[in-house]
């Protein structure tokens, strides 16, 4: 069945389809969850939330939406980034205490060695270090956002700036980046 029959039928009250359609989101509920960080909080707590968002989406969903998949995508996110908004408490500075984790080369992603795993994540964690001396916070925490695949509007949204000094802010970080590179 496609993910448009299984909502269908979970409108109509079929737990097998809900059990279908938990499984095969549930990883793409995780992959979102683990890029956020949230004070005070696990990870556990926004991949709740993260399904909570799955669940408004079946709920929500009506075939004039487009596909399931992007319509159910953007309810998981948003759920996401409203519990650490929330947490985070004022208004527009929802995002001055998390970071979301982006993997920086695809060398990180799968490792067979716990050791290899260890010396990454210490690499990875050396990277984001130097990055955040180099770069102003806004700086760091627009281009943390433009690689997770953040578009201009979404990051000018969520750390309360226009567009154009998100643009301005992430050129900046960029020629920052690049001249540490060749240095």
């Amino acid at each position: 069945m496609s993910d448009e029959q299984l909502v269908l039928a979970c409108q109509c009250g079929d737990k097998t389809a809900w059990e279908e359609l938990y499984t095969k989101y549930k990883p793409a509920v995780l992959s979102v969850a683990r890029r956020f960080f949230l004070s005070g909080g696990e990870t556990e707590d926004l991949v709740q939330e993260g399904m909570f968002g799955l669940y408004s989406a079946v709920t929500g969903f009506n075939s004039d939406n487009g596909s399931f998949h992007a319509f159910a995508g953007k309810c998981i996110r948003n759920r996401i980034l409203d519990a650490v908004k929330k947490n985070n408490g004022a208004k527009h500075s929802a995002l001055n205490n998390f970071l979301p984790i982006t993997e920086v080369g695809a060398d990180w992603i799968s490792r067979n060695n716990p050791e290899e795993e260890i010396i990454g994540r210490e690499e990875k964690h050396e990277i984001l270090q130097t990055m955040s001396k180099v770069l102003s916070s806004l700086e760091f925490k627009a281009i943390i956002m433009y690689t997770d695949g953040m578009t201009m509007t979404e990051i000018s949204s969520a750390l309360g700036k226009n567009p154009k000094s998100i643009d301005n802010a992430i050129n900046r970080a960029k020629n920052k980046l690049q001249k540490l590179l060749t240095e």
